[in-house]
Formats: C-alpha cells, structure tokens, sequence
C-alpha cells in the first residue's frame, strides 16, 4: 500500500457567535455566514482551500449547545484544531467543552483569539482564562500557537494559516492511498429530487465512483460523486470533503464509514459487527435498543440526549437507530438481544404490530422527547441492583458469658457506644479484630424484655452466632437497608 502526505483536516470550534464562521469566511471568502439563519452555523460544513501550494481542508461546527454531539464528532474527524475565543467575552461554556474535546482527543490546537478589533478587547483575560485551564501559550511560559484575529477586518488570517501549515509539518500527517476507502460522516439529508446525500470525508484510502459503501445503518453504492463545491468528480482522496449519491437511507451523521468491493460483501461485514454488539449487549448491566424516529434531526437530538445519561453502573447499546416506521427486521432483531423498541413520533403498520404481539415484543411510543429519555433512565434504574447501606448504632462490651446452646448465647455487657436495639446485626470484634458476625434476638434490662437500651446501661441478650463470645468482645451493632442506586 502507497503512503502520501496528509491533506491536514482542521476542525474550528469555540463558542456561539465568538466568530467561528467569520474567520472561515475570512479564509478565502467562503461567505457562510450570510447563507445561515440568524448569523449561526447550523449545520457541518467541509470546505477546501490552498494556501500558499498547500491544501487544508476545514470543518465548520455549528456553535450554538445544541448541537453540542455535532461539535464532538468534528473534534473526532480533525488532525488539527483552531479553538476561537472572542476577546472581549473570553471563555465561555462552549469555549470548555471544545477545550474539553480537544484534550480528549488529542489534538494538536492553535488558539485564534477574534475580534480583537473591538474596544472592549482584553487578550491579557483570555490568556489568564487559559492558564487557569493549564493551557500555556506561546510568550506566557507554554508551547501553545496562538494569533490574535479580526475576522472582519481580514487581520491574523495570513498568520493563522501559517501555524497551521506549521503543526501538519511537525505531526507529519501520511496517510494510505491505494486502499478502499475509509472515513466519518459528516453530515446526511434526504434530498427530494436525488434522493439520500450524505458529506463525507474520506481518513483514508481512494473513495471511487461505483464503490459500495456501508455504515452501521446504511448501505449504498457511490453512484455520484461531488466535491465541496457542487463538481461532479470521480475520485476522492484522503482529507477531501465529498457528497455521496446512492445510499438506501441517509447514514447518521458521526458513523465511520468503509468501502468494500460488492453490497454483499459490506452487509456480510456489518452483520459480523452487529453479532459483536448483540453479545455486548447480552450482560446483565446493559440496556439494547432500537430507535426509529420520525426524521433524521429527531434522531440526532435522541440519541445524544440518551449518550448524556450516566452509564456508569449500566449502560445502553444501541444496535440499530434510523427515521422511518418499524418494520418486521426491527422485530426479529428485538426478539434476538431483548432490545426494547423506541419509537419517537413514527409507528408501525398493522402487519408489524401483530408480528410484534405474536413475539411478545414492546413498542414503546413517544411525541417528546423528555418522555422518551425518562423512559430510558427509568428501564435502567430498575436494571441497577439495589445497594445495601450499613448504619452503625451502637456497642456493647461483654462482661460475663451465662450459657452457650449450639448457635445461641446468653451474655451480660454494657452499652458503650450509641444504643443497642433488639433484632440488631452484629460484628464480633476481639482485639479490634472482626472475627464473626451475630444478631441480637433477645434484649433484656433488670431482667425486663426491652426494644433499646442507651449508653451507659448493663444488659443481657440473646445472641444467635456461630462465634464463641468470650469476655472483653465487643458487639458493634448495625442495621442494613436496600437502598436504590442513582444511575
């Protein structure tokens, strides 16, 4: 297999409205801005640019926090990171989980601090920001590139590219050529004329028209090709950005994807991927689901909401998730892992509905999505065993043994700690040492049955153990409840 330089793939990422899309629109006037409702990107986009002979290729992610699992999966796709920071606002929340992403993943980052044009600008605040943060720039004692930026007045672009081409030298990106193709989606809609599209960008090996693609939902043969700017093109190579025409269904937009040499081949694989999660799935401390959704949006939005549920202690695996009704694969496939069905403002035609009743198979149906993550959260905390809490309460000091009968014991002592309370658990403890365990069964004082007896009383108990209590043992007493985990 042939290796060539990289094309560097570079993700921006920042803040809501700190300029993320000015600064690319800056870079060779790609006007994206002006396209987008309101001035906020709200979509992934991929473009290509040369510099100086030199090609990138760049991600733009929308900034808004909803689309907070878009942002990740550019992070996912980058080899290089610009992470922009508004000078006069400095980090924001945003601001830190791009940080967050960044470090995550590894990524080697330059600091682009916008509008430096402003008055309120206070780059000396963003430097401290990122200190705090561990993050040392270049002049302030650390290693990190950064260059001041006014994205409207085209100032700090030049520099910006530099430090980019810069760090693709240092990392010295190669990638494979002469391979099938693999890569990440970007982003997938459904076209009303053409049909499912999706925006790809190929990590690496040669994508060619004809090529049969899959992911872990969608399968497709490359019928049309075409390069960020709408031109037909019959090849694709590692870092372009390419729109695909022919898959059968739009692919979730965060699936990697692979080209394979025949459909058959690519359902085989995916089937070999899908029993590895099916088995996966089978502990006992995981939740398989099927998800359908009413359109693609609703799918992204359910499945990052369920991603956010703490999984821990139990966790979910979704093994199939696409828009459209539920069909019968989706209820053989639910008999088979015990998967519960998620339906979100979609259903199912009567067909389906009595295979599902013959099967005994649960179609879960919801119009909000709140509703449907509850659902979740609720199904896995049943999963969760309950915890049992131990609670101290009291001690007792044996000072005389009266009588032993098998298991049974009847003992004097004194209350030393707390309360001693009839039907209570008990450590033996000799010498500090734990060296059985026990339960008060009888509790006497002055020869009266008691519940409780306080510190500082004598007492006598009956005392079920398989311990010999000797003079000198202490009894530690303790109750034990089930109490139910939090997810």
């Amino acid at each position: 297999m042939s290796e060539k330089i990289k094309i560097p793939v570079v993700v921006v990422l920042g803040h809501v409205d700190h300029g993320k899309s000015s600064i690319l629109e800056a870079i060779k006037d790609l006007r994206i801005t002006s396209k987008e409702s309101g001035g906020i990107t709200q979509h992934i986009g991929a473009y290509k640019i040369e510099e100086h002979g030199k090609e990138i290729t760049f991600i733009d992610t929308p900034g808004h926090e909803a689309f907070c699992a878009m942002r990740k999966r550019g992070a996912c796709a980058a080899d290089i990171a610009v992470l922009v920071i508004a000078a006069e606002e400095g980090i924001k929340d945003q601001t830190k989980e791009a940080i967050k992403n960044i470090q995550e993943n590894n990524i080697p980052f330059v600091v682009a601090i916008n509008k430096v044009d402003k008055p309120e600008a206070d780059i000396e605040k963003v430097k401290r920001q990122l200190a705090e943060r561990e993050i040392y720039l270049e002049g302030s004692g650390g290693k990190i590139p950064f260059v001041e930026v006014s994205a409207t007045e085209k100032k700090g672009i030049d520099h910006l590219l530099e430090i980019i081409l810069l760090l693709t030298e240092m990392e010295n990106l190669k990638t494979e050529t002469n391979c099938l193709a693999e890569g990440i989606i970007i982003e997938s809609h459904l076209d009303n004329n053409k049909g499912p599209i999706a925006t790809l960008i190929v990590r690496k090996g040669t994508l060619k028209q004809g090529d049969f693609l899959a992911t872990k939902f969608a399968f497709g043969k490359a019928k049309g090709l075409e390069d960020f700017q709408g031109k037909p093109i019959k090849k694709a190579l590692p870092s372009d950005p390419v729109a695909v025409l022919g898959f059968e269904n739009p692919p979730k937009a965060g699936e990697i994807f692979k080209a394979y040499h025949s459909l058959k081949e690519a359902k085989e694989k995916i089937e070999e991927e899908e029993k590895k999660e099916v088995d996966l799935a089978d502990g006992k401390n995981t939740l398989p689901l099927i998800i359908k959704t009413d359109v693609l949006g609703s799918l992204e939005a359910i499945t990052h909401m369920i991603d956010q549920i703490p999984q821990e202690k139990v966790k979910t695996c979704i093994l199939k998730a696409e828009p459209g009704q539920v069909n019968e694969s989706d209820i053989r496939k639910a008999k088979t892992t015990n998967a519960k069905i998620l339906c979100f403002k979609t259903k199912a035609n009567k067909k389906v509905q009595e295979l599902a009743r013959r099967e005994g198979i649960k179609i879960l149906k919801f119009d909000v999505v709140y509703e449907l993550k509850e659902a979740v959260e609720n199904v896995l905390k049943k999963m969760l065993e309950p915890e049992v809490v131990k609670s101290v309460i009291g001690k007792i000091k044996i000072l005389k043994v009266f009588k032993r009968e098998k298991s049974r014991q009847i003992i004097g002592g004194k209350v030393i700690q707390g309360v001693a309370g009839r039907g209570a658990k008990a450590s033996v403890t000799r010498k500090e040492e734990e060296i059985g365990k026990g339960k008060i069964n009888t509790l006497q004082q002055n020869k009266r049955e008691a519940d409780n007896i306080s510190k500082g009383s004598q007492c006598g108990l009956l005392l079920e153990s398989d311990v010999e209590i000797k003079e000198g043992d202490v009894l530690k007493l303790y109750t034990e409840e089930k109490v139910k985990k939090e997810l």
